[in-house]
């Protein structure tokens, strides 16, 4: 498989990212590992997590996800095959939240321990703080690429212009930067990242990474009823964001061309991605071995000038 690189930094990813979040979650510990394996067994190298993986689960307290990722590294002893991104910033309880350099350092030592692994190749700035100063946030990172317990650093949710005044920061100052991006970005949610984020990170080489790949599972075609939604605990945010006239619009335009290619409107949905000159790597999960082999059969996919053209017009905003 040909690897990316991740911004300008010496991080090498698979052009698909498996997202981390339903490890611990609505994949449990063996079906984690048997994932993992199938991700690297298919030539891909690059997981995403974050430290408040999945505190929104009743019990759960956060961190599962790296807990089972550390457990399976451990087991499988293929820690040099995989490139690991997680995160800090989201709030986790009792005042552990955003970005000052405290709470930077007991977070990544937190994630180490978790992960069981003495380096993270991605650590992320899960969401802005504005709280911090970015001069503050940049220098504790820099610090923990000093101590050799991160390699590269990266930005999750943030704006065009706290993104830019960022790398300004670090030009600046002289400091590590954030190599990498992860905007909320699929087909139908274009308009927000294509306007400012895109040429900026087309301008300064900064990689992205993508998440909502499917939409909450909307441009796998699921969904195309209030009827439908309402099986799902999904489903509620899919009614009021996507089922309207455009979002139907584009479905209809995934079928087509998924007929057209023979293959599934959630692999074009995310073939369009990786067709997009200004995505690195796009964040898809899956909870069992068959979602993970369309996963793989997407990567494979190559839209025609036709294919693109059609999903162009119909994710048109109105």
């Amino acid at each position: 498989m040909q690897l990316r690189p991740l911004g300008r930094s010496a991080l090498q990813v698979s052009p698909l990212c498996f997202g981390g979040n339903v490890f611990g979650w609505t994949a449990d510990e063996p079906t984690s590992f048997s994932l993992l394996d199938a991700w690297l067994d298919a030539g891909f190298n690059f997981v995403d997590t974050a430290d408040v993986y999945s505190r929104w689960v009743p019990g759960h307290t956060g961190g599962e996800s790296e807990t089972v990722i550390g457990k399976w590294l451990q087991a499988g002893g293929r820690r040099s095959q995989v490139v690991i991104a997680t995160k800090v910033g989201m709030d986790l309880g009792e005042g552990r939240t955003g970005l000052d350099p405290k709470w930077i350092r007991q977070a990544v030592e937190d994630s180490l321990r978790r992960l069981r692994i003495d380096c993270i190749d991605l650590y992320q700035a899960h969401q802005d703080d504005a709280a911090t100063p970015l001069e503050a946030t940049l220098e504790a990172f820099a610090k923990l690429i000093e101590q050799g317990k991160v390699r590269a650093i990266g930005a999750s949710n943030y704006s065009a212009p706290r993104l830019a005044q960022a790398l300004e920061t670090s030009r600046r100052l002289g400091l590590p930067r954030y190599e990498s991006l992860q905007p909320l970005y699929n087909l139908y949610d274009r308009a927000e990242f294509e306007k400012e984020l895109a040429p900026l990170c087309l301008k300064e080489n900064v990689a992205v990474v993508s998440f909502y790949a499917l939409a909450a599972g909307f441009l796998t075609g699921k969904y195309r009823t209030a009827e439908d939604a309402a099986k799902s605990a999904r489903g509620k945010g899919v009614v009021q964001k996507y089922l309207n006239p455009r979002g139907l619009r584009i479905v209809a335009a995934l079928d087509e061309v998924a007929q057209r290619q023979r293959c599934t409107a959630g692999q074009v949905a995310i073939a369009w991605l990786l067709a997009q000159p200004v995505v690195t790597s796009p964040i898809a999960s899956a909870t069992s071995l068959a979602q993970l082999q369309e996963l793989v059969g997407a990567v494979r996919l190559k839209l025609t000038a036709e294919d693109l053209a059609l999903l162009e017009q119909a994710s048109r905003e109105d």
